[in-house]
């Protein structure tokens, strides 16, 4: 049975990673049960394995934090679904590339709960929305917005870190780095797309959609 923590007020960033590295090496060693933990954090970002100091344009606006996690800078804070998931892939599959594809079909997945439509985009990690209400970007293209961030670290095969969905952050906080090193694109969240949605109502969703993406 995967276990669900869901943590109200806002989770230092410290004791949520200090929690994780505990129950990975835990499910690691078969002394304890998956994991996936919702919560929201207090405004930070976070540096991932390729992130790019150029990319951290105020330094100095947020906590930074350096993580071994995937990816490059992303914003936490307030407003923000944070998903921590913890499973084993040694009974999962060890497969990497196959996880992160779950992780971004079970986003989907939710937000079309919402009548959201989330698309996957080469090379740019995440989940985006089309934006045809806003103006083309310069290439010519369709302006496109993230709303869902991914990154992963695995110990042992085990996961953890994991999603980050945008209910209603404050998006201007987006503006202290370069959102996962994508300039092009923007920044949206359930709320700025015009959708009443509460924090529960993403659990909900999360929480019925998880066994279709990832079985029992």
């Amino acid at each position: 049975m995967v276990e669900w923590i869901i943590s109200e007020g806002l989770t230092p960033y410290e004791d949520a990673v200090a929690f994780m590295e505990d129950r990975a090496a835990g499910i690691a060693r078969g002394t304890a049960g998956e994991c996936i933990w919702l919560l929201e954090h207090p405004p930070l970002y976070t540096a991932g394995t390729s992130a790019r100091r150029e990319d951290l344009i105020a330094p100095d606006r947020f906590p930074v934090y350096e993580t071994r996690r995937g990816g490059q800078y992303t914003y936490h804070g307030p407003g923000q679904r944070v998903v921590y998931v913890m499973l084993d892939l040694n009974r999962r599959g060890r497969d990497v590339r196959r996880f992160v594809r779950q992780l971004e079909g079970w986003v989907i997945a939710a937000l079309a709960e919402f009548n959201v439509t989330g698309h996957i985009r080469e090379g740019r990690v995440g989940v985006w929305v089309e934006r045809p209400d806003k103006p083309r970007t310069a290439s010519g293209a369709m302006r496109e917005d993230k709303i869902a961030a991914i990154g992963i670290r695995l110990h042992k095969w085990v996961s953890f870190h994991g999603i980050s969905i945008n209910v209603e952050p404050d998006l201007e906080h987006f503006s202290g780095i370069v959102p996962c090193g994508i300039s092009e694109h923007g920044v949206t969240s359930l709320v700025d797309l015009g959708l009443p949605v509460t924090m529960a109502d993403v659990d909900v969703a999360l929480r019925r959609s998880f066994e279709a993406v990832f079985g029992p």
